[in-house]
């Protein structure tokens, strides 16, 4: 007999560490493309998607198929071990993918944390340097080194002490905060004539849609400047594209839409349908870098991951994928508009493609983010059957992450409950700033 939630939350007090986060005491039973049942049978419209893991949605047919089939065969030797094909046609498929008219090569991984970390390593041995700029509001992982780049103390590094050195702040240009291309990139002069000199930094990493920071989109011009500025002092620019990567934005990856390339792009996340599985994919001599061992790890590339991922590759050309990003990104949009417009709700929409973004607060002057709004909204979604995520700096914007393959039922009926919830919640004004 299944446990009841409540059962299953004080088995999870007594065994589960304390710093693993809980966004819903929602547990899982079973899931079917953009919903999910929880052990008590309640049904939820999931907006969250395993934190962009899900874009082609809990279990597709032909995702589970493959891994069925590949569990047939084997399920593990380790690719520096004993080798085997999906891996290379997992690298040959990315490497066709990625945008930028050079020769390519991939490095196949496990999580984010570890392919932002083999990216920096990676960017080390080919230029010889040590430093690394990253920009406020990134989010990298939760390793050590990750810990060090991502810019959010609470929760993440808290109590944990100083981090590793040899990483440097820049501020990620966003015109709603007030920060312009320009500033952006004298905060990276600055950092050349105060901390580092550019011969010192070996990669500049960037995540060309923000994810945990808020989903925010790097300007063109910005990319554009940063792209001339690596090539000037040669630093690799890397574009961290975990979680707004697989077809996120509109385009399998958003560097498409920058203008530019990057020398070396991270992905995770939404690559493999849920299975873990991430990668470093850049130009060939860049990636040549390291020696052999140099790179790679027990379940780096695990088969059942690779044929998940060559699956998730095929559903995204037959399905048309990006085309539906695109179009959920506009529908969403427009939807957030009519309905937050209609209540006089406080807030800021933006993103790209389907990466969608509502920032709440508590004034209309934008000037106080509100966490609070934010919170009660998570809340009272859940309690209605729609699972949300919040994220930024303060904690006040609410991200959509639905898988693209969501049925427009499904997806109507979410924002139903969406917008009932948002005529409830208390959004009085709040006199002050930040």
């Amino acid at each position: 007999m299944q446990d009841t939630t409540q059962a299953l939350a004080q088995r999870r007090t007594q065994a589960v560490a304390r710093g693993v986060n809980q966004a819903h005491a929602v547990y899982v039973e079973r899931a079917d493309n953009a919903l999910l049942w929880d052990v008590e049978g309640r049904r939820y419209v999931d907006f969250c998607g395993g934190i962009a893991a899900l874009n082609t949605g809990h279990l597709h047919p032909q995702v589970v198929d493959a891994v069925q089939a590949q569990l047939q065969q084997f399920s593990h030797t380790c690719f520096a071990a004993v080798p085997y094909e999906s891996y290379i046609a997992v690298c040959e498929a990315i490497n066709a993918r990625v945008p930028g008219d050079f020769a390519k090569k991939t490095l196949l991984l496990t999580t984010g944390s570890e392919a932002v970390e083999s990216a920096l390593k990676i960017a080390r041995v080919h230029t010889r340097r040590t430093g690394v700029i990253v920009f406020t509001g990134a989010y990298h992982g939760r390793t050590l080194m990750t810990l060090a780049m991502t810019a959010k103390v609470n929760p993440y590094a808290q109590g944990m002490g100083l981090m590793p050195g040899g990483v440097y702040r820049a501020m990620f240009p966003d015109a709603d905060a007030g920060v312009s291309v320009v500033e952006a990139m004298n905060s990276i002069y600055r950092i050349f004539s105060s901390d580092a000199a550019p011969e010192d930094i070996a990669a500049i990493v960037i995540e060309p849609v923000q994810g945990e920071g808020g989903f925010v989109a790097a300007p063109v011009a910005f990319m554009v400047a940063l792209r001339a500025l690596c090539d000037q002092h040669g630093i690799v620019l890397v574009a961290d594209e975990i979680q707004c990567g697989a077809g996120r934005t509109g385009s399998f990856f958003a560097m498409e839409q920058m203008g530019v390339h990057a020398d070396l792009i991270v992905f995770g996340k939404s690559i493999a349908g849920g299975l873990p599985l991430s990668g470093v994919t850049g130009k060939a001599e860049i990636m040549d870098a390291p020696l052999p061992g140099g790179l790679g790890g027990t379940y780096a590339g695990n088969p059942l991951a690779c044929s998940a991922a060559l699956a998730v590759l095929r559903v995204f050309d037959e399905q048309g994928l990006l085309n539906v990003a695109r179009e959920l990104g506009e529908d969403l949009r427009d939807n957030l508009k009519e309905i937050t417009g209609a209540l006089g709700i406080h807030c800021r929409i933006r993103g790209l493609g389907a990466m969608v973004a509502l920032e709440l607060f508590d004034d209309a002057a934008h000037r106080v983010p509100s966490a609070r709004l934010a919170r009660q909204l998570i809340q009272c979604a859940r309690e209605r059957g729609l699972l949300l995520l919040a994220c930024g700096q303060y904690g006040n914007v609410i991200r959509f992450l639905m898988p693209l393959t969501i049925p427009r039922a499904v997806l109507l009926e979410g924002l139903e409950i969406l917008a009932a919830c948002l005529t409830t919640i208390d959004n009085h004004t709040v006199v002050g700033q930040l």
